[in-house]
């Protein structure tokens, strides 16, 4: 079993990875387009190359100190699969930055030359592949070192004579540690990393299109992107860092998350289920998460396949997305189940019973199906709430011809009401899976839920890098048809992108609650809190506040960068003569430098509020109260970004209906148009940095709290007080 987990997972990582390469080479390989825009495809380059250096150089000395940190207080292997985690999150990031900014020219080139919406939807589609391989590819293939660095090759898999977990005791704390905390200690790495650069690309990314945004269109009048606008090479450097880096960083964290939870959970299980003694069952559930990411990602390389393989793509970039997406879905409920019943076919069945398994073999495929219709249903939720070819974004486009006050309240409505039907299907899954499974079925409807993230991330890469094409067909001085495809698959993209983040907060919610099965199974032998208890619930009231004071801080930081953006627009158009008659050009780099400085120095302190809270409180008031603490968060925080995300993008394509046409003489510079740009910046911080930011907030506490239980349960200022 060992020899086929290590071929399957190698052969799905080094495929996808390969395949990742060659897209890469192939986007390559096309023409960039005139000199006007290779010239502006090279600043935007220049300015993402720039700010992802300076913010790698700033986590990589945290996160120095963070593996010193969990090397001496946890353990050497937690330290360096923490480091491990960190690496892997950042090649995907970085590569996946890279290639957007070499495929948005291409892109927009190719609109040019074939005028063709379905060619040039595959040149962004293949741009957008590379980000979603590497996501999968690199993540897999860290987590398989882990397993077999310190789960098979260091022995920790193994089973005790007494028929325990294998442990190892830290010489420093003299505290026990087992294999559930080295992969903890990996998942925290691609947590730091992914938080560092949701929130660094997020204030970024904001900052530039608010100044842009709220100075070029409002007040001068100009459009979109138009180069007279200081602004738009930093809103379109930001789109890479933003929503390509950190989307990827985002999602691969959310998928190590779901993986290293329900690990966690299969070896927490054996350590305390009453009856469950079967070592061969035990290991086979450690590797199940590890195998069926590999099944799934196999199954997405075949759905990415079908429009780069399919020689002429429809006009309808929508359909064509969904179809490799529901491919690539299809195909991992088919070989998950195939993957499920190989393995525990013939295992003792009341053995399978004590480890929570309600319907026999099949029962992690059950709670991974559920995890996938549950994936589908809120993302299909959220195309309707934010898609403008539905009515609440409708309603919001023709709420602007009454003024921008009635446009945010509309949008507030929207995402208000769009919170209820995701968190139904949410309770339902999590009903359904517990159920058939137990707390390791919920970890598999998770993992279910994430299993074709190589295609979510790949649709949802393609939405910024056709944003930026039309960026630069507009720069460029290219004619209206161009401009016409790329803001179609830039629409496409929005809702896409809204799809993504469902899935994403979604497959947190139950990810998040495997972790905190594997936390409180750290200090008791049951999972039952008592919610009434004085730390227990004082711990969810503070915890249900921090995702508002997190979400603020992140606002205000948008907020902070983007007033430096907006002055800075007002100043250049009033002190330099010539721009908005387009006889000067603008200072683009003093915008960059704003927007870079603003993100680097903004994103500290939320990252490090979100990573130290539960620290600091477990070791004041002890486990319980962290315990709490991770209830109250993770309810506040699901709601939030469903809210954020939904709202924010809902806002934004009520913009985009009244551009294409869709509300009747009220189309672009008129005062509907104003007001739906005003609703659109609201929006802005709200869809692209704090929804996004929620889902990683409450995985990140949840796995800081994992590693740190250990420690923190035995050592409190609480339980020194209380004798």
């Amino acid at each position: 079993m060992n020899n086929l987990l290590m071929i399957i997972v190698m052969f799905a990582a080094v495929l996808a990875l390969g395949y990742a390469a060659l897209n890469f080479f192939l986007v390559r390989k096309l023409k960039e387009g005139n000199e006007r825009m290779q010239k502006i495809a090279a600043a935007i380059r220049e300015g993402a190359n720039a700010f992802i250096r300076y913010e790698y150089k700033i986590v990589a000395i945290i996160g120095i100190a963070i593996a010193a940190i969990l090397a001496i207080v946890i353990s050497w292997e937690t330290g360096i699969a923490f480091v491990l985690g960190a690496l892997m999150s950042s090649a995907a990031g970085f590569i996946g930055m890279k290639i957007a900014t070499y495929a948005n020219v291409r892109v927009a080139n190719t609109a040019n030359e074939t005028r063709k919406t379905g060619k040039t939807l595959k040149v962004a589609f293949r741009g957008g592949s590379v980000m979603g391989l590497c996501v999968a590819g690199f993540a897999l293939a860290g987590i398989l070192i882990v397993y077999l660095c310190f789960g098979l090759w260091e022995g920790m898999l193994d089973v005790t004579a007494s028929g325990g977990v294998m442990t190892k005791i830290n010489p420093v704390t003299k505290q026990p540690y087992s294999l559930s905390l080295i992969l903890s200690g990996y998942a925290l790495g691609c947590s730091i990393i992914a938080m560092f650069n949701r929130v660094g690309g997020g204030i970024y990314t904001k900052a530039a299109d608010m100044g842009a945004d709220l100075v070029g269109k409002t007040e001068a009048h100009i459009p979109e992107d138009d180069p007279r606008n200081p602004a738009t090479i930093a809103d379109n450097v930001g789109d890479n860092v933003g929503d390509v880096a950190g989307l990827g960083a985002d999602l691969l964290e959310s998928f190590v998350g779901a993986i290293a939870s329900t690990a966690i959970l299969a070896i927490e299980i054996f350590s305390h289920q009453a009856g469950f003694n079967s070592a061969a069952i035990y290991q086979k559930l450690v590797a199940f998460p590890i195998l069926f990411a590999a099944i799934g990602l196999l199954g997405c390389i075949i759905g990415i396949s079908y429009p780069l393989i399919k020689p002429k793509l429809s006009e309808n970039p929508h359909r064509e997305l969904n179809l490799a997406t529901w491919i690539s879905a299809g195909f991992a409920v088919i070989l998950g189940f195939v993957l499920c019943f190989l393995l525990f076919r013939g295992e003792d069945s009341d053995q399978l019973f004590h480890a929570g398994f309600r319907a026999g073999a099949v029962t992690p495929w059950i709670g991974a199906a559920i995890g996938i219709v549950a994936g589908i249903l809120i993302g299909m939720i959220s195309e309707y709430y934010t898609s403008y070819d539905f009515k609440p974004t409708k309603g919001i486009s023709n709420a602007s011809k009454e003024g921008s006050a009635l446009t945010i309240t509309q949008g507030m409505a929207t995402g208000m009401i769009s919170c209820m039907l995701p968190v139904v299907c949410l309770g339902a899954a999590i009903f359904a899976c517990y159920s058939v499974g137990g707390m390791y079925g919920v970890g598999c409807g998770a993992m279910g839920m994430l299993s074709f993230v190589a295609a979510t991330v790949s649709v949802d890469t393609y939405g910024p890098i056709s944003d930026n094409a039309g960026g630069i067909a507009e720069m460029s001085g290219l004619d209206e048809e161009v401009r016409g495809i790329t803001d179609k698959l830039d629409s496409v993209g929005n809702t896409t992108a809204a799809i993504g983040k469902g899935f994403a907060i979604g497959s947190a919610a139950l990810a998040t609650m495997s972790m905190m099965s594997g936390y409180l199974y750290s200090f008791m032998d049951d999972l039952l809190l008592n919610i009434i208890s004085r730390e227990v619930l004082v711990g969810a009231i503070l915890g249900a506040a921090l995702p508002f004071l997190f979400s603020g801080m992140l606002i205000n930081a948008v907020a902070k960068a983007a007033r430096q953006m907006v002055e800075e627009v007002r100043r250049q158009f009033n002190e330099i003569p010539g721009i908005l008659e387009g006889t000067a050009d603008p200072d683009y780099k003093r915008c960059i430098t704003i927007s870079s400085q603003g993100a680097l120095k903004q994103m500290i302190l939320p990252a490090v509020v979100a990573i130290a809270f539960p620290v600091v409180c477990g070791f004041l008031f002890g486990a319980y109260f962290v315990g709490g603490l991770l209830i109250g968060a993770t309810l506040s925080a699901i709601m939030l970004a469903i809210y954020s995300g939904n709202a924010g993008g809902a806002w934004d394509n009520a913009k985009k209906y009244i551009e294409a046409g869709g509300v009747e003489g009220h189309g672009k510079g008129t005062p509907a148009h104003d007001a739906a740009v005003v609703g659109d910046t609201v929006g802005d911080p709200l869809k692209d940095t704090v929804g996004p930011s929620l889902d990683i907030l409450i995985k990140i506490m949840s796995t800081v709290s994992l590693v740190c239980v250990v420690v923190f349960n035995e050592f409190n200022l609480l339980s020194l007080i209380s004798g």
